[in-house]
């Protein structure tokens, strides 16, 4: 099953440790979260490479891009 939420996201990436510490914040089920490190795919580092952070909403298919705060996560999880 795919998950329902991917946090795309590089290594040494501080603006991405800072999303995933306000992920931490939220009650979102593990189950439906993914990080997913853009280098691991050319179209996936096209598409988001220069964006990261960037949380995507598979079902939905609407992404939060960086910067947010808790506030607009909170709803954008909901």
């Amino acid at each position: 099953m795919l998950s329902k939420f991917v946090l795309y996201s590089g290594h040494n990436c501080c603006l991405c440790d800072d999303a995933k510490a306000l992920l931490a914040q939220t009650s979102i089920d593990p189950k439906e979260f993914v990080e997913v490190d853009v280098k691991t795919d050319s179209q996936i580092y096209h598409l988001y490479g220069a964006r990261i952070p960037v949380l995507v909403n598979t079902q939905a298919q609407q992404e939060l891009a960086w910067p947010f705060e808790l506030p607009q996560l909170t709803e954008f999880l909901s």
